[in-house]
């Protein structure tokens, strides 16, 4: 029988992105924003004020507020995920015991600090995600609280505990420049982390139910060069059709959009929504094959 060598393959890839990942939001923890006292939010950020006030060495306290996560994330989210995200905090751990001891701190510009450290957190970060494993922390609050309740809107809820880090930053650094600094660090990690993972092709998806769905599919495809997909809907007030024509673009063709569905005909009703990633032809290619 032929040696399956998709497992051992899968493995060894995931452990070189989670050494690559790690690495790289190691030093962009260890060298950039530690010592310029900036604490990103959530685990990370708490790990840096431990430090900062009791010297506690910041992969310790990281790994073992991680602990009793994991433990959770065991009895409530399963043995697969609770595996994959252990293996990563303690590749993790790893990395920033080795970047705090061997890499020099960066003590130049704060602001130059917060951008490089927000960067390379977005980089390692989604070198890690790519692979379907997190580096713990506020990744296994939201799953729990998505598990035990589903209604609730965890992203604002995570928001806000990355709020009182940045808070308490504030406070323990007497600086309010320590958590202005934190937020470029963060949106800088997030547009990073959004880039990488969703790709640069995002975009707006837009449900535009109109009177005259040939005369505007025509216009979009000649002024804008993007097609429209027909689709057949009904008013649930008068109960007629209304045609509904579902078009996607590019974030820079959003506005001279809107301006021809106002042009062509000024009673459309136009819906737009975010699209993270755009795949298909006049897109991003579907990737395919494994690994």
């Amino acid at each position: 029988m032929k040696p399956n060598l998709a497992q051992p393959k899968k493995l060894a890839l995931d452990l070189l992105y989670d050494l690559g990942g790690c690495a790289l939001y190691a030093v962009g923890t260890q060298v950039f924003n530690a010592p310029a006292n900036i604490a990103p939010g959530g685990i990370t950020g708490i790990s840096i004020l431990a430090n900062y006030l009791l010297g506690a060495p910041i992969s310790l306290v990281s790994f073992v507020i991680n602990i009793p996560l994991l433990i959770a994330a065991l009895f409530f989210l399963g043995r697969r995920f609770t595996l994959r995200t252990a293996k990563t905090v303690l590749i993790m751990t790893l990395m920033l015991e080795l970047a705090g001891r061997f890499v020099p701190a960066y003590t130049g510009e704060v602001i130059l600090a917060a951008l490089a450290g927000g960067v390379l957190a977005g980089v390692g970060l989604a070198l890690v995600f790519m692979r379907g494993s997190t580096t713990g922390g506020t990744d296994i609050i939201a799953r729990l609280i998505q598990k035990k309740r589903p209604d609730m809107a965890v992203g604002r809820l995570l928001l806000i505990l990355d709020a009182v880090v940045l808070l308490m930053a504030a406070v323990i650094y007497r600086n309010i420049e320590s958590a202005l600094f934190a937020l470029v660090g963060i949106f800088t990690r997030t547009q990073v982390l959004d880039s990488i993972l969703f790709g640069l092709d995002m975009g707006k998806v837009l449900m535009i139910v109109t009177e005259k769905p040939r005369e505007m599919a025509v216009a979009i495809n000649a002024r804008i060069g993007r097609g429209c997909t027909l689709l057949d809907g009904r008013g649930s007030y008068t109960m007629q059709d209304r045609p509904v024509l579902l078009c996607v673009v590019r974030k820079n063709q959003y506005y001279d959009l809107k301006r021809l569905c106002g042009a062509v005909d000024p009673d459309a009703f136009v819906i737009a929504m975010q699209a993270d990633e755009i795949i298909g032809k006049g897109f991003k290619e579907i990737a395919g094959g494994e690994g």
